[in-house]
């Protein structure tokens, strides 16, 4: 039903355009309470795919990446579509429009997609205001939310600290997670802070002002990732991999969009990613040894896709292309496989009550 919809419908309309009256209908139902809970029923996966990591409970492994909910605007409604957790993001100090449309492309016969949206997003602040609602529900507080912070595009690399330390001040008290990207190619200069030399004082900043955040409500530390392009070469993975260590970060986001393609400006995501994210998640997981947390994203289509990130060392795993493809009830379909395996390999029934506890799973 949902490829006859996408064919007659949402491939005839603007990308970004079909984006935005998707998520729309998705908070809207989310906010109608016998409609919305009687399709979270159906979508929730069974508890046996519960995984215990970064200090909480995810539902599922399985999560929404950063791009797709930008501004904290429908979390819960990505919940109820079977998601485990969400990423929200990416978010910057400042408020920005993103680069000027058109800005997203679907390439058809990859079931991928190119994006150069230029972190278009209200800014901390405001998506501050937004997640402290959420949080001050107990509803709000259940969800599992990661949450993305990049750089303003108008704040030189050499302030860059201090950027992302204004976002993470604002946000690191309602955050699960908080993820720091230097990956993203549709940012002038963004991905040259990927460097060693760029990144240390940028997480250093980062980490610092996040500590204040929690500090100041009696939260606990916040745990701190890092996001990766998939373009960096294996020796650059390597380098990044030790400054993880020796910061004592909590893990790594791995991959971002790819540049490596000739179809224009942008970043490409979906099925073209997953050979290189596996490469990247499995080397990480080499190089940061079992404790470290690694969230695999890139091409993840399939149950099985989602499985082979598990299996390289994946602690989690996130899609977003294959939901715009798949449809709504993608999310729900991939975590319940995920749970039936787990229920498996613990030699449980899949309604069993299990939960996980994993850095490499």
């Amino acid at each position: 039903m949902y490829r006859l919809l996408f064919n007659l419908v949402f491939r005839r309309m603007d990308p970004e355009r079909a984006h935005e009256l998707a998520f729309r209908f998705i908070r809207f139902v989310a906010a109608v309470p016998v409609l919305g809970s009687a399709i979270a029923r159906l979508s929730a996966a069974p508890p046996t795919g519960a995984v215990r990591t970064l200090g909480r409970t995810f539902p599922s492994p399985f999560g929404v990446a950063a791009g797709f909910d930008k501004n904290a605007q429908g979390v819960a409604g990505l919940r109820m579509l079977g998601f485990g957790f969400v990423e929200i993001g990416t978010v910057t100090a400042h408020p920005q429009p993103g680069n000027e449309p058109p800005r997203l492309w679907r390439v058809l016969d990859q079931r991928a997609l190119r994006n150069r949206m230029g972190f278009n997003n209200e800014g901390s602040a405001e998506v501050a205001r937004r997640l402290h609602r959420l949080r001050s529900t107990a509803a709000g507080r259940s969800l599992v939310i990661g949450v993305n912070i990049g750089k303003t595009k108008v704040t030189p690399a050499s302030d860059a600290a201090q950027d992302y330390a204004i976002s993470a001040r604002r946000l690191g008290a309602y955050a699960d997670y908080l993820v720091v990207n230097v990956s993203s190619p549709n940012t002038p200069g963004l991905r040259d802070l990927q460097s060693v030399e760029s990144l240390r004082p940028i997480l250093q900043a980062t980490r610092a002002a996040a500590d204040e955040a929690t500090a100041a409500v009696g939260r606990p530390r916040v745990p701190l990732l890092v996001k990766i392009a998939p373009d960096l070469s294996d020796e650059d993975v390597d380098a990044v991999a030790d400054l993880v260590t020796e910061l004592g970060l909590d893990g790594v986001v791995a991959v971002n969009t790819t540049i490596a393609h000739q179809l224009g400006e942008g970043g490409l995501s979906g099925p073209p990613l997953l050979p290189r994210g596996l490469d990247v998640v499995a080397r990480l997981r080499g190089r940061l040894g079992p404790d470290a947390v690694i969230i695999g994203v890139g091409g993840v289509t399939t149950a099985a896709d989602a499985r082979e990130y598990l299996a390289v060392g994946a602690t989690l795993v996130q899609g977003y292309t294959g939901f715009i493809y798949e449809g709504p009830f993608w999310a729900a379909g991939i975590s319940k496989a995920l749970a039936a395996d787990a229920a498996r390999a613990a030699g449980a029934s899949p309604a069993g009550d299990v939960a996980h506890d994993s850095a490499g799973r």
